[in-house]
């Protein structure tokens, strides 16, 4: 296990060398073909685009010229004419252009909500797949930062700044070609500065890289506090700590902001900074060019073209300090959405099938050892057996190790000692969707989907028919109460089930369970938080569906499980009593004393 962390780490620390954009473009390999085609249209719009001072700078050597001009050389003497030709290839320059901005606009959009699309369910999937540690050391809002907030940056990135920067550098490149092609004496004058921009703009992106990480930082804690301020707003407002609340939010938003504003301070500068290494190209052109063309060793008609050009590069260069703003921003989100799909998933998904028709239900845990991380076990070395259909009991006081012998049943956690085995066969060789599909959890903290009643029944069995979900919810007794709702199976529940009581939210994840039909059945503290009518309503529903069935249930109530065909009692992790309700009494120990204490006899 050392040696595998230690890999783990190695390997980590591999991927955080690679930059941000290469694991972007090595994510994005299927998509190469596309961003070739959006690249190759980005760059043919900005030719033509650049096009039409050179266009300028023929009609004015016309205009100079006449029958001496370019156009003239080709044969076509007549002004009209000459005329005629530069407002044709006008035409067609300004089509092509077009076409190409169409193109390129087409393409970078469609690549973006690709990835995009792409991106968040492969993130969501391998979330889903991560164990459930991985989410208690991680609060809901930062995950749905990364999941909504880094990705759609990320888009944003990708739909415009990706370009931008294409652009721009073709911009250069024909720019400079042209200065040297047209005016070479002037050329290095003009073009001095483009080595100092370059610079500059990849100093500035270094700078801003860890700026925009802590951004991005920030924000997962924003998230983290409004997620989790909306999902206890009843807490809050039962505690009228809306004030207290109020100024945590606060405070986790004034941290974004100063973060923020510590990027803006950098990122504002380089736009002013940049205007004026570009005016030291543009005075040295407008000046040294300007005695040349005058002295008549430059033409006026390549005079005004490298003006015009000066300008066309003034205008992109200054946007540039944006683009990289959009970069960093992006390449920072890109960061934190590979470290989540980079996440190595610790619950090996096992190899051997598992049809649920062929599960007895045999349940056995063999010297298991478990604890959470960083803290002390909360199982010890603990082994018991579970007869197949059989219903057994696990009580306690709190904090005994009781409701983790579920999670580690369904896997939702590794032992760390020991072996659990189903029907002899253990559960770490087992698919591990297999395994959960044949166990059925009805827990103290009931689930409900925002949706309607029916599809929270069939919730996990959504093949099911009408009738099937009718049956199963008259088995829980639960049809009674839906029926009175206002709109019966088809009324919404709301968030997490909250425009319905605890009892029947509890009926309706029961009727879940029966829906499923799983062999193994296990109640995790499933009548702990109810009225003693709607118990009773319970504990009748759960005779039925318990016949024949491997039952375990986690049980705070001694009442509800004494017809158990064996109790364990557990303390400290460890199991000290097992037996029926009756022989537990007689050995007069914990449970006597549990038991006495419940039913008031002490």
């Amino acid at each position: 296990m050392a040696t595998a962390s230690k890999s783990h780490q190695v390997s980590r620390r591999r991927r955080h060398s690679v930059h941000p954009l290469q694991r972007l473009l090595d994510y994005g390999h299927q998509y190469r073909k596309q961003i070739w085609l959006a690249i190759a249209c980005s760059i043919l719009n900005k030719f033509f685009d650049l096009a039409p001072p050179a266009l300028i700078g023929v009609a004015v050597d016309v205009v100079v010229k006449q029958q001496d001009s370019i156009i003239a050389q080709w044969g076509v003497k007549d002004v009209f004419g000459q005329f005629l030709i530069i407002s044709l290839l006008t035409v067609i320059i300004w089509i092509l252009e077009s076409v190409f901005e169409y193109a390129y606009a087409r393409l970078w959009r469609n690549l973006a909500q690709n990835i995009q699309h792409n991106l968040r369910l492969d993130a969501y999937k391998h979330l889903q797949d991560l164990e459930l540690a991985y989410f208690e050391e991680r609060s809901t809002g930062g995950l749905m930062s990364i999941l909504s907030d880094d990705i759609n940056q990320l888009e944003r990135f990708l739909d415009v700044g990706a370009n931008d920067i294409i652009q721009v550098a073709t911009t250069v490149v024909i720019i400079g070609g042209a200065f040297f092609v047209l005016a070479p004496s002037v050329a290095w004058m003009a073009m001095s500065p483009m080595p100092f921009i370059l610079w500059g703009s990849f100093a500035f992106q270094k700078l801003l890289a860890p700026r925009y990480a802590n951004i991005r930082e920030k924000v997962g804690y924003l998230n983290g506090r409004l997620v989790n301020n909306l999902s206890g707003i009843t807490t809050i407002k039962s505690f009228t700590a809306e004030d207290y609340e109020n100024s945590r939010v606060a405070q986790d938003s004034n941290a974004y902001r100063q973060s923020n504003a510590k990027a803006i301070q950098l990122s504002a500068a380089f736009v002013p900074l940049i205007r004026m290494l570009i005016l030291v190209g543009f005075t040295a052109l407008l000046l040294y060019g300007g005695m040349a063309a005058a002295a008549g060793t430059m033409s006026v008609g390549t005079y005004s073209v490298l003006v015009f050009l000066i300008q066309r590069l003034l205008w992109p260069l200054t946007r540039l300090g944006e683009t990289f703003d959009q970069y960093q921003r992006a390449m920072a989100s890109t960061n934190r959405v590979m470290d989540l799909l980079d996440t190595p998933i610790a619950i090996h998904p096992g190899n051997m099938a598992l049809p649920v028709e062929t599960v007895r239900g045999e349940v056995e845990f063999k010297n298991v050892t478990f604890a959470y991380k960083d803290r002390l076990p909360v199982i010890k070395h603990l082994s018991l057996q579970i007869p197949a259909g059989q219903t057994i009991a696990i009580v306690g006081s709190t904090g005994s190790g009781k409701s983790t012998l579920v999670k580690l049943l369904l896997r939702l956690y590794e032992i760390k000692t020991g072996n659990i085995t189903l029907d002899g066969i253990d559960l770490q060789d087992l698919n591990l969707r297999d395994l959960r599909r044949c166990i059925g959890l009805v827990s103290q903290d009931v689930f409900l989907f925002h949706g309607t009643v029916a599809e929270n029944i069939a919730y996990g069995t959504f093949e099911a028919s009408e009738e099937e979900i009718i049956m199963a919810a008259k088995v829980a007794e639960a049809h009674d109460f839906i029926m009175h709702l206002p709109q019966g199976y088809e009324t919404i529940v709301g968030e997490r089930g909250q425009k319905l009581s605890g009892g029947q939210r509890q009926r309706i994840a029961i009727a879940r369970a029966v829906l499923k039909n799983p062999p193994i059945l296990i109640l995790d503290e499933a009548t702990s938080a109810v009225d003693n009518e709607t118990e009773a309503a319970i504990q009748r529903s759960l005779e039925r569906i318990t016949v024949n069935r491997t039952t375990i249930a986690i049980a705070h109530r001694l009442s509800t499980i004494r017809d158990a065909n064996c109790i364990y009692v557990m303390e400290h992790g460890k199991l000290v009593e097992s037996g029926t309700h009756d022989q537990l009494l007689q050995q007069d120990s914990v449970y006597a004393s549990l038991w006495r204490v419940q039913s008031g006899l002490r």
